[in-house]
């Protein structure tokens, strides 16, 4: 359709040519709320692939600023002057920047110009050939557009939040009618109340704890609750009134209940004085062993109290959120309190422009990490930003409600900001200090293995599987900042030719699918492709390219030669190999190194970069493991016990009807299952097995 119609929140394709079809007589539509953008439907399976843009980026493309300038300028003369979202697109279609205008011919106009630009726009601008925009009706949408858009598709001209894992709940159910305390990820669809976010699952996990010495909520499943016939281990220990089998009645549960909520709710003071006055009046009636039960769950109470670090009585809902810089990184602490507690901190370093300043970081931070989470009443912040009141609108509107940005200047509210602060200074720095020596470590790689510079990305191999079966195989990536584990891949081997247990066919099968699918979706440039792109300053367009430095494989010279032999097949031949074989009895510090056209050779025991090479080998093995046992329990759940050899119907009735769930039957030890009617040893050891032995 044409630019001027006025259809609100239009996608638009801008390439300086009118699309197949319109013809500018799009009749006037009803107001309507912005279309939800999706990511190009691919057109064929190595497109499919290539959408994952955050885990495998393209190569570096020598571009012009002539084109893409001429592209823009063209784009500018079809841009209404309305609020909205524009995408700046490269030549496979890829964005490369997300931008939101109040007036978007405006905005937009201005990279048309390129003297008055960055060096970062300047590059971006290069490589544009298409742009899309968005019409919305107003600034704001305008704003929670960008947000989610730079989310999902991740371009990599804008500051970019990487690390945005979803937050725990405490939920304290409301569809049974003796509610327990549970932890809660996603959606908040059941039925119940939803106390949070906390900061990580252990703050969570520990506030139950508490929550269960001091209000003896149960945390059993609903069907293991409805199965009691006796009360469980954890009220012998104190931590439940044992509903199940009738130990306390619906109504004072109830109250149980009641407390634990107003305690979640920042009601803390209220709960406990109320404790202590039932504690004396016990006390006072002589009945000492009730007195005592009320002093245990006041002590829990405020075990749970001297955790909380910062309490400030101003703060009843609130978020801080402070940005300390230096070295060209940002670090972003958010803290989180709810009625008036504590419940914790993460810190953030999202990805950025080493010359962008901290307000622009922190604005476009605050837009993409509330893009999936409701906001609080207030985000203390600790820099003025441009558009404040803008943002503060936009998240009023993902809130339902009112919610203030402030920065403040003094008072409890600053301390608690600086506290923030401090703690994103600390954590820079460690990160700073935690990258220069993993420098230098990787500077000792590239000595070790002859490498021409520090590799940037080494990929580590390994595969998984117990006497052939659940084959598995997994990719681990690491570079200069640590691990990246947005780009860990798995294998799931479905070679039918591939015989069980055979190592050196899994990594075969691995490398192909690996580099056959990195050779379609980022090609290796030529050398006089590679040579102009370093001349016009364009080689490094990407913070991480997509091919690896050096590929480090568990095993021996079997695996070295099956990784070599697949890669020639695909024409890979520059890609440095280097196989870890375990030493004998597979003992750590006796590794051997297994190089083409080099002996094997060993590092002294003690060398630091042994151990940073066996920290490597050990990730992949983890990540490897990790999958393979997330598969296999998916398999049993799927196929049931059945899948355990010697495991028939009957066995798998005897065994669920003596634990209870499969769960328990995992956790079990090998005397207990020999307990089980109808299972020998014989069958009591395969299936101990089945559940523990070591994948291979």
């Amino acid at each position: 359709m044409a630019i001027g119609s006025n259809r609100p929140a239009t996608e638009t394709a801008l390439t300086g040519e009118t699309p197949e079809g319109a013809d500018g007589c799009t009749p006037a539509e009803p107001r309507s709320p912005p279309v939800e953008l999706e990511v190009p439907t691919p057109r064929t399976d190595v497109d499919r692939m290539a959408a994952d843009r955050a885990a495998t980026p393209r190569r570096a493309r020598t571009a012009s600023i002539e084109h893409g300038t001429a592209v823009i300028a063209a784009a500018v003369e079809k841009l209404p002057p309305s609020p909205g979202v524009y995408r700046m697109l490269d030549a496979a279609g890829e964005a490369l920047y997300v931008g939101k205008a109040r007036n978007l011919a405006k905005r937009v106009a201005t990279y048309a110009t390129p003297a008055k630009l960055s060096t970062r726009l300047i590059r971006m601008v290069a490589e544009t050939a298409s742009l899309e925009v968005v019409v919305t009706h107003t600034e704001v949408e305008a704003l929670l557009l960008e947000s989610n858009l730079i989310k999902r598709l991740m371009p990599r001209f804008n500051v970019l939040l990487r690390d945005d894992k979803s937050f725990p709940y405490i939920m304290v159910t409301g569809d049974h009618p003796f509610p327990q305390a549970v932890k809660h990820r996603g959606p908040h669809s059941r039925k119940g109340d939803y106390f949070g976010p906390f900061a990580s699952a252990g703050a969570v996990a520990k506030t139950i704890v508490a929550l269960q010495r001091a209000f003896l909520l149960r945390n059993c499943s609903d069907s293991v609750f409805a199965a009691r016939t006796r009360p469980c281990l954890q009220y012998q220990i104190k931590r439940c009134a044992a509903p199940c089998v009738a130990r306390i009645g619906e109504a004072d549960y109830a109250q149980l209940v009641d407390q634990a909520r107003a305690f979640l709710s920042g009601k803390s003071r209220e709960v406990q004085e109320t404790l202590v006055e039932h504690m004396e009046q016990a006390s006072a009636a002589l009945d000492f062993e009730s007195a005592a039960r009320y002093r245990d769950r006041i002590r829990a109470l405020t075990q749970v109290q001297a955790h909380q670090d910062i309490n400030i009585g101003e703060l009843d809902d609130a978020d801080v959120i402070a940005a300390h810089q230096a070295g060209g990184q940002t670090s972003i602490q958010v803290f989180f309190f709810r009625g008036g507690s504590n419940f914790g901190n993460r810190a953030y370093f999202p990805s950025h422009e080493r010359g962008l300043e901290a307000p622009d970081v922190l604005a476009s931070f605050i837009g993409q990490f509330y893009d999936d989470k409701l906001p609080p009443p207030l985000v203390l912040i600790s820099h003025e930003l441009e558009e404040q009141a803008l943002i503060a609108e936009a998240l009023a509107v993902k809130a339902g409600s009112k919610v203030a940005l402030h920065r403040p200047a003094r008072g409890a509210k600053r301390q608690v900001l600086d506290h923030a602060l401090t703690n994103a200074r600390e954590a820079l720095a460690r990160r700073l200090a935690e990258g220069a020596s993993q420098r230098r470590l990787l500077e000792g790689v590239a000595t070790t293995f002859g490498l021409e510079q520090m590799p940037e990305r080494i990929e580590v191999y390994d595969n998984s599987h117990i006497s052939g079966t659940h084959a598995l195989g997994a990719m681990i990536v690491a570079g200069p900042e640590g691990f990246r584990k947005n780009q860990y891949r798995k294998f799931n081997m479905r070679s039918e030719d591939l015989t069980p247990g055979d190592d050196y066919a899994m990594m075969r099968e691995m490398m192909q699918r690996r580099f056959k699918r990195l050779l379609a979706e980022a090609p290796r440039p030529s050398l006089e492709d590679a040579l102009a792109a370093e001349q016009s300053g364009d080689a490094h367009f990407d913070d991480e390219q997509p091919w690896p430095d050096l590929v480090l494989v568990d095993g021996g010279q079997g695996q070295l030669t099956a990784a070599q032999e697949t890669l020639a097949a695909l024409g890979v031949t520059d890609v440095p190999l280097v196989a870890i074989a375990k030493g004998p009895d597979r003992d750590a510090g006796r590794e051997t190194f297994f190089m083409a056209g080099k002996n094997p050779f060993k590092l002294p025991p003690r060398d630091p970069l042994l151990y940073f090479i066996e920290r490597l080998r050990d990730e992949a093995h983890r990540f490897a493991i990790g999958s393979h046992r997330t598969r296999r329990k998916k398999d049993i759940r799927e196929a049931g016990l059945q899948e355990i050899p010697g495991i028939g119907p009957t066995r798998k009735r005897a065994l669920l009807r003596h634990f209870g769930t499969l769960k328990a039957i995992e956790r079990a030890s090998l005397p207990d299952l020999a307990q089980v009617p109808g299972i020998n040893a014989e069958t009591a050891r395969k299936i101990y097995e089945f559940f523990h032995e070591q994948a291979g």
